[in-house]
């Protein structure tokens, strides 16, 4: 948003978003077939009260931020020191690494609009250049995020329902390369937005200077392309993987309260043998149930990953499918108010997942949060690498 000073009124704010886009939005308006959408898009909110609510959401989102910053780098910290001869350290570890550069994208973005709000003048467009170096960035970025989160999950059930066979194929090899495959097919593919819209220097008017701004390309090439990759990525992909996520939790979950009456069945055959004096059967029963009890803490840290995920991730998978159902619900199109205010909606569900994910890792794996004790400087015995409970 910049100053423009009249002699009507030396305070008139224009959006930067609407400077660059007022003759495509007359345009569009014209050939909208929705008028409840329209209505939504253009007639509700004022500017003036479109940017009182994005700010109030980036502020809030920029707190959520820190932590999530904050908390990731810990978790990364923790787990270069477990090491990674266990599969689960490493998709953990991935996990973390996204999250950290989830936050940090959200904070360029909440950067760029503070600076948009605030009419801070700079050799470049700072909302619009966001768009292209950040904004797509981190929508790509979270599908990466949901995908790693969706082979944590399957992985921990097949780990439960056939352990022999996934010991052989779930190595800390295979497990790494699994990983640079979801980043591969997930988060690169966001570089193909640059055949859609490219920086360019253009005149602005209102500023009388030259800056760097997008724009995008009209080209049929392109505009197909788009709607393609769009629908692939950015749709297919990210629905695809909150649905394994989904079905690989209700699993964990009942595979949990199997495993927990299991446990009691052994405790209860236990105690029948020490009555009976029946010692090394005992002893065998005593040593499954333990094994039992470590399988269970990790499957209830992953179920309580999972579960956090498909909480903040629910808002994204809405914004996906309008994306889909409304060709002008995009950033250059009539419902561009709703798409950034969704948009900035969705933000605040990542950093929390990101900030909230150490906690359930300090609560329930014990070598974790003796790692992270020592390097919080709590505790001053030296923990041993080991993989994580």
């Amino acid at each position: 948003m910049y100053v423009h000073s009249t002699e009507e009124d030396s305070t008139t704010h224009y959006s930067a978003l609407d400077q660059m886009t007022d003759n495509s939005f007359q345009v569009l308006e014209h050939h909208s077939k929705d008028s409840f959408m329209l209505t939504l898009a253009s007639g509700i909110l004022s500017d003036e009260q479109f940017y009182i609510i994005l700010l109030f959401i980036h502020y809030t989102s920029q707190l959520i931020n820190n932590c999530a910053i904050i908390a990731n780098s810990l978790s990364i910290a923790v787990f270069v020191k477990l090491g990674f001869s266990e599969p689960s350290n490493i998709s953990l570890t991935a996990l973390a690494i996204c999250d950290f550069t989830l936050a940090v994208l959200l904070t360029w973005n909440n950067l760029c609009i503070w600076l948009t709000y605030h009419n801070v003048r700079l050799p470049f467009h700072s909302a619009n250049v966001y768009f292209l170096t950040g904004g797509f960035q981190w929508a790509f970025l979270s599908t990466t995020v949901a995908w790693i989160t969706a082979f944590i999950s399957f992985e921990r059930c097949l780990c439960i329902l056939v352990p022999l066979k996934v010991r052989r194929l779930i190595t800390p090899r295979s497990t790494f390369v699994a990983m640079l495959i979801i980043i591969l097919l997930t988060f690169c593919p966001s570089f193909f937005t640059y055949i859609r819209y490219k920086l360019v220097w253009e005149f602005n008017p209102y500023l009388n200077i030259t800056i760097l701004n997008t724009i995008p390309v009209n080209s049929e090439f392109a505009i197909l392309f788009e709607k393609i990759y769009i629908v692939i990525c950015g749709v297919i992909q990210p629905l695809l993987a909150f649905s394994i996520v989904l079905i690989c939790t209700v699993l964990l979950v009942v595979q949990l309260r199997k495993m927990s009456s299991w446990r009691m069945s052994v405790t209860s055959a236990k105690n029948q043998r020490v009555q009976s004096d029946e010692i090394p059967a005992s002893s065998s029963s005593a040593a499954k149930a333990r094994i039992s009890q470590k399988e269970e803490r990790l499957v209830r840290m992953v179920v309580a990953i999972a579960t956090i995920f498909i909480v903040s991730y629910i808002p994204t998978c809405i914004v996906a499918l309008c994306d889909v159902v409304f060709d002008e619900f995009h950033l250059f199109g009539v419902y561009r108010k709703l798409f950034m205010v969704s948009g900035s909606i969705i933000t605040l569900g990542q950093p929390i997942s990101g900030s909230v994910n150490i906690l359930i890792y300090y609560k329930m794996a014990s070598k974790f949060r003796s790692v992270f004790r020592r390097l919080v400087r709590l505790d001053r015995q030296e923990p041993e690498r080991h993989e994580l409970e």
